[in-house]
């Protein structure tokens, strides 16, 4: 007598069968790599908190890119950290900023043959470490953000950025950006968009990446997600699609998979998900005690993000993966 249940495992008897009938396969072409860039430094800087990464100088972080294209990693979003903060985060625009400056090197470098995306935000660059201009009260001027979001777009641009992508949650943010790309001839440059950015508490490795303390009682939940609201992320992601966004991103990713899940069923966009610093940390440093398989768990949950409805995955974990995908 046969059982139901047999035809399911009779599928999972041998290596190569279970390659053969797997719904989701994560490919290489499935990563982009986030990488930082230094101001002031002459060697590259290891990041304690995210171990394997680093705060590259122009030069190390040219040879970072090419590395990743050699191994088939498609793009890379830049992080700049300057050497000096204001309270406007002027750096950010500066055409003579870091982030400008190693843009233009690296584009020069790779040319097409890697995405180069620009997170696009000041909280790097500002003296209180929050995404947008303060007022006197220590409030987010969403307006006057949007002015200095439209200059640093254009900057990231005609560096060699082919992709900006805001991250503050400021409202308007993406129409801004993209009135302001095509008014200076920079129609092709495309956004994406965190569409759906958490006010999470897995930035923490990041925020010591690129040297940020936050003002006002060290967290974003005025203008980020709160973590329990679901619909709300629909809503944010309408938003940014009707004003022009060309991709969007659900961050974190695996705890939020059930946003990124709705997400990919309510556009028509790309979405991407970004597995951020916390969710990376965590694996490494319970791999480095010997409680886990640290790669092995890393592909289960990249294939995780995917499975739920990522076309691609800014994730730490790219080059590594990448390489074990033989790119």
């Amino acid at each position: 007598m046969g059982f139901p249940a047999r035809r399911l495992r009779r599928l999972r008897r041998t290596e190569v069968l279970r390659r053969m009938v797997r719904e989701t396969v994560l490919g290489v072409d499935d990563l982009m790599a986030p990488l930082f860039v230094r101001e002031g430094i002459d060697q590259p800087v290891p990041i304690t908190s995210l171990p394997g990464q680093y705060q590259h100088t122009v030069p190390s972080l040219v040879a970072e890119v090419q590395r990743l294209a050699s191994v088939g990693v498609p793009g890379i979003m830049l992080f700049g950290v300057p050497a000096a903060k204001d309270p406007e985060g002027s750096a950010a625009w500066d055409p003579d900023g870091i982030a400008q400056r190693a843009l233009g090197e690296v584009a020069s470098a790779v040319g097409d043959q890697v995405v180069l995306a620009a997170d696009l935000c000041l909280d790097e660059y500002t003296d209180h470490g929050h995404c947008g201009i303060l007022r006197p009260d220590g409030t987010v001027d969403n307006d006057t953000t949007l002015e200095r979001y439209q200059k640093v777009a254009v900057a990231q641009a005609r560096a060699g950025a082919g992709v900006v992508a805001p991250s503050g949650m400021m409202d308007g943010q993406v129409a801004a950006i993209r009135e302001g790309l095509d008014a200076e001839g920079f129609q092709t440059t495309a956004i994406l968009a965190y569409a759906a950015k958490y006010a999470s508490a897995l930035y923490g490795p990041f925020r010591d990446a690129v040297d940020v303390t936050i003002a006002g009682g060290g967290n974003r939940h005025a203008y980020q997600q709160q973590p329990a609201n679901r619909r709300e992320a629909l809503a944010e992601v309408a938003l940014d699609v009707a004003e022009g966004a060309d991709m969007v991103m659900v961050k974190p990713a695996n705890p939020y998979l059930d946003i990124l899940s709705d997400v990919r069923a309510a556009v028509d966009v790309p979405v991407s998900a970004y597995q951020v610093s916390g969710e990376y940390a965590m694996v490494m440093a319970a791999a480095e005690r010997g409680w886990i398989d640290g790669p092995a768990v890393a592909m289960e949950q990249l294939t995780s993000i995917k499975r739920a409805g990522a076309d691609f995955i800014l994730t730490y974990f790219a080059a590594d993966v990448a390489e074990a995908l033989g790119g």
